[in-house]
């Protein structure tokens, strides 16, 4: 198989529906969906060389595969292509950070990333996350999108973060609170939320 194609090299690339150029609010938006998958990946092989993390280690592989989908659902230019995404992988992360939550000691301030290099990876993540969540809705400004993603990438940027403060628990390490930080969060139903 040969690697190289040599089309792009003039700073275009194809999609479905038609050429554009490599920095085109399209390919900046599924192009760091795939930056973060990466990032997810070596998270992933971070957490799996734990014991108590391994369980996580397998959810973050399911979501490579949910990343991939979003960006595949961002690369069609044209309209009437059947999404890969809906609402289901969204609530399931929504179970996940319940458990999450429930197993992290309780918070209150700010915290910094850091702590486990499990956590750090997942707090790149996390900021990732939020960098490429920016890019879909600079895309939904120009083009539709399917909505379903947007709704899966705010998701899972919280997830990231209950899972860096979760991996720091089951390995025994303190996060390490901002100290000019006020009390923002707060208890509510059994969850932890920002205040309004």
């Amino acid at each position: 198989m040969q690697l190289y194609t040599r089309t792009g090299d003039k700073g275009e690339t194809s999609l479905i529906g038609g050429r554009v150029r490599k920095d085109d609010a399209r390919v900046e938006a599924y192009g760091t969906i795939d930056e973060l998958n990466s990032f997810v990946g070596a998270a992933a092989a971070e957490a799996a060389r734990h014991e108590r993390l391994r369980e996580l280690a397998g959810r973050l592989i399911d979501i490579q595969q949910e990343l991939f989908d979003c960006g595949s659902d961002l690369a069609y230019a044209q309209a009437g292509v059947p999404f890969k995404m809906d609402g289901s992988p969204a609530e399931r992360l929504e179970r996940w950070m319940d458990g999450y939550v429930a197993e992290s000691p309780e918070i209150t301030k700010f915290i910094l990333p850091g702590g486990s290099a499990a956590s750090s990876s997942l707090h790149v993540c996390r900021t990732v996350c939020r960098r490429a969540e920016r890019r879909v809705v600079t895309l939904a400004g120009e083009h539709p999108v399917n909505g379903d993603v947007l709704i899966y990438l705010n998701r899972l940027s919280d997830f990231l973060f209950a899972a860096a403060r979760y991996a720091n628990a089951k390995l025994g390490e303190p996060d390490t609170e901002y100290v000019r930080s006020a009390d923002v969060f707060r208890k509510a139903k059994g969850k932890t939320e920002r205040k309004k």
